[in-house]
C-alpha cells in the first residue's frame, strides 16, 4: 500500500479539534439543510425534461463542445435578467474562478466582503492583482480601503450570505462604487430564484442591473439542477471566452444538463407561492423566542449561534434525533466561536414541521 502518512498530521490536527468532516448518506428526515429553496428537485419537477439528449458535449466550447441549445439558453437568460450577454459556466465555483482570475490584472485592486464565499477568496488568489478584505457589511471600511486602492478597482460581494442569511445594501456600495469609479461583480448564488417577484434577484430588484459590471447567478440552489452563469456586457462575455481558464479547458455542460436548466428559467418565475410560503416560514421563525442567539434574516438562510464545535456538533445531533436534518457549520468553515446552526427554509416545509423545530430550541 502506497505510504502518504503525511497526510495525516493535518487530518489529526481536525480530529484533535473534532472539525473532522467525513461523508454522509441521505438523511431521509424533514429537511432544513439543502439549498433547494423552492422544492424543484425535491419535488422532481424537471423529471419531464428531454432525457433523450446527449450526457456528454464531447469537447470545451471553444473545441467541439459547442451547440446552438446552449446559445439559444444564454440569450434567454440575459434576456430574463435584463443583462446584454451571458456565459455560462459548469458550476458557481468555476464561474468565479474564471471571472476573478481573469478579469483584474496586476496594479489593479479586489475589494471584497470578508464574508464571501470561498470560490471568491480563490479566484481571487488566482489573479495578479493585490486583494484585500472589508469587513462585513461595513460600508465605511470599504470607503477607507476604496480612498487607497490602485489601478482598476473591483468590489465583490454576495447579496444574500450564504453563512449569515443577510444582504448587502447594494444601494450604498454602488453609491461608493461611482464615486470611486470601481467595478462591481455580485454573487447573487443565494438570490437567485427566491428574492424579487419573479426570483431575479437582489440587483434587478434594486433596479441596478445597468451599473454592475458582472453577476454570477448558480443554478444548482433554488434553481434545483447545476451550472451557472456570468452576466454583463458582450465585451465581457467574448474576454471571458479568451481568457477565463475554467471556461477554456473544460468540457462543456452537456445537452441534457443545459435542457434543464432551460426548463428551470421557464419555471421557477412563476412559483409566486412557494416564495409567498418561504416568506411566512422566514417570519415566524424570527418572531420566535429561543434561548439560543439568532441572527435576523428575511431570506431562507435563518442562523442558530452556538459556539464551539462540541456543543453545535450535540445541537445538531438532538436535532436530527428528532428527524429534523440541520447540519452543524463547525470552525474552520465559520471562525472560531461563530459555529452555528444554518436552518434552511423551503416552500415544502409546513409551519407544523417549524414549530417542532422551535420548540426543541426553547
Amino acid at each position: 500500500m502506497y505510504n502518504d502518512d503525511f497526510l495525516s498530521k493535518k487530518i489529526n490536527e481536525r480530529i484533535t479539534d473534532n472539525a473532522f468532516r467525513s461523508l454522509q448518506p441521505p438523511a431521509n428526515k424533514i429537511d432544513f439543510s439543502s439549498n433547494d429553496y423552492l422544492g424543484i428537485a425535491t419535488n422532481q419537477l424537471l423529471s419531464s425534461s428531454k432525457n433523450d439528449l446527449n450526457h456528454g458535449s464531447m469537447g470545451s466550447r471553444l473545441l467541439s463542445g459547442n451547440y446552438p441549445l446552449i446559445e439559444v439558453l444564454e440569450k434567454e437568460i440575459a434576456e430574463f435578467h435584463d443583462a446584454a450577454a451571458a456565459l455560462i459556466f459548469n458550476s458557481g465555483y468555476d464561474a468565479n474562478i474564471g471571472l476573478l482570475s481573469s478579469v483584474p490584472q496586476r496594479g489593479d485592486t479586489i475589494l471584497y466582503d470578508y464574508l464571501s464565499h470561498a470560490s471568491i477568496r480563490d479566484g481571487m488568489r488566482l489573479s495578479l492583482a493585490q486583494s484585500f478584505s472589508f469587513a462585513h457589511n461595513d460600508l465605511n471600511d470599504l470607503e477607507k480601503k476604496m480612498a487607497q486602492a490602485s489601478g482598476n478597482i473591483f468590489v465583490v460581494t454576495e447579496s444574500v450570505f450564504s453563512m449569515d442569511g443577510d444582504q448587502a445594501d447594494l444601494l450604498a456600495i454602488i453609491k461608493l462604487a461611482n464615486k470611486f469609479k470601481a467595478h462591481l461583480i455580485i454573487d447573487e448564488a443565494h438570490a437567485t430564484g427566491v428574492i424579487g417577484d419573479l426570483g431575479e434577484g437582489l440587483v434587478q430588484c434594486s433596479n441596478i442591473q445597468n451599473q454592475i459590471f458582472a453577476r454570477i447567478h448558480t443554478f444548482g440552489k433554488a434553481l434545483g439542477c447545476h451550472g451557472a452563469v456570468v452576466l454583463g456586457s458582450l465585451q465581457l462575455r467574448n474576454y471571458l471566452i479568451n481568457f477565463a481558464k475554467s471556461f477554456i479547458y473544460t468540457t462543456a455542460l452537456p445537452p441534457v444538463s443545459i435542457a434543464a436548466i432551460q426548463k428551470t428559467y421557464q419555471l421557477f418565475p412563476v412559483l409566486k407561492n412557494e416564495r409567498t410560503q418561504i416568506n411566512l416560514l422566514v417570519k415566524q421563525f424570527q418572531l420566535a423566542s429561543i434561548k439560543y442567539d439568532k441572527l435576523k434574516s428575511v431570506t431562507p438562510i435563518q442562523i442558530v449561534m452556538v459556539p464551539g464545535n462540541n456543543e453545535i456538533k450535540q445541537l445538531a445531533k438532538k436535532l436530527q434525533d428528532a428527524q429534523l436534518d440541520i447540519r452543524p457549520i463547525l470552525y474552520p468553515t465559520v471562525l472560531k466561536n461563530k459555529e452555528r446552526l444554518r436552518i434552511t427554509l423551503h416552500a415544502f416545509n409546513t409551519e407544523d414541521q417549524l414549530n417542532q423545530l422551535i420548540q426543541l430550541l426553547q
